[in-house]
């Protein structure tokens, strides 16, 4: 419709599984935009240029990411140029690299914003607090996308309630576990604690289960490596108005790639 914008949000992609499996299911499905979280594309943890712009050739439109941004020493500058691959908005100010970027694509534009959260995480600046300032400067009739990368449920559905009706929709990221409870809140705001995770599912979150247990169980050091078996592509579909910032569908992906 060309009143309405069609956005794929695809949560966390986990390494060479994860990519292949974007790259499959983005050539066959219609949206406006695409939206990815990419902190874990290099190996399972980090990001690389390379990976990005392997991103970018299959129909990646924006990248976001969150506290393993920083895992490949090469993305600094990297993030200097690349408006579209996101570090999160609210860390120090002069940490390099953009918490925003607007995108435009057919005559449509979508703003996606990048936050992190504090809750048994990095203290860094309060993400409450950062996207308020950034509202007072943002162009009120572009839909704005939240990637809210949080580990605490609690201030992920917080962050909903404070940007009901003051963006388009908040989707959360980091947890690698999708939540079933996306909805759209009283004053229009499309809303998903966890966007999920798009790898392997035969894992723990993402990484080989033997080595994972064996860290669990003896507390020594491992090597942890990308799982193999079992891809799933998770996230969401938002529907939203053309202008201003109103979502009128949220829905969950949940796909097996064979």
């Amino acid at each position: 419709m060309p009143n309405e914008i069609k956005v794929l949000f695809l949560g966390d992609v986990i390494g060479k599984p994860g990519r292949k499996a974007v790259e499959e299911f983005v050539k066959s499905f219609k949206a406006d935009f695409v939206v990815i979280n990419g902190e874990n594309l290099a190996g399972g943890i980090g990001i690389t240029p390379h990976v990005a712009q392997e991103m970018f050739s299959c129909g990646v439109d924006i990248i976001t990411t969150g506290n393993h941004v920083w895992k490949k020493k090469e993305m600094i500058p990297f993030l200097m140029e690349e408006q579209r691959v996101l570090r999160p908005l609210n860390y120090p100010s002069g940490t390099p690299g953009f918490g925003h970027s607007i995108t435009r694509k057919n005559g449509k534009r979508i703003c996606i914003v990048n936050l992190e959260g504090r809750v048994f995480m990095t203290p860094l600046d309060c993400p409450f607090r950062a996207i308020g300032n950034l509202l007072k400067e943002l162009d009120d009739k572009i839909p704005i996308i939240i990637d809210f990368h949080a580990e605490a449920t609690s201030e992920k559905i917080a962050l909903g309630w404070y940007l009901d009706g003051k963006v388009a929709a908040v989707v959360g990221t980091h947890t690698h576990v999708q939540t079933a409870d996306e909805r759209i809140l009283p004053k229009g705001t499309g809303y998903i604690t966890d966007a999920g995770m798009t790898g392997p599912c035969d894992s723990v979150i993402g990484m080989e289960k033997s080595v994972v247990l064996k860290k669990f169980v003896t507390q020594l050091p491992q090597r942890f490596e990308v799982g193999k078996n079992d891809i799933e592509v998770q996230g969401v579909v938002l529907t939203l108005e053309n202008e201003g910032n109103s979502c009128i569908a949220i829905e969950r992906i949940k796909q097996k790639i064979v």
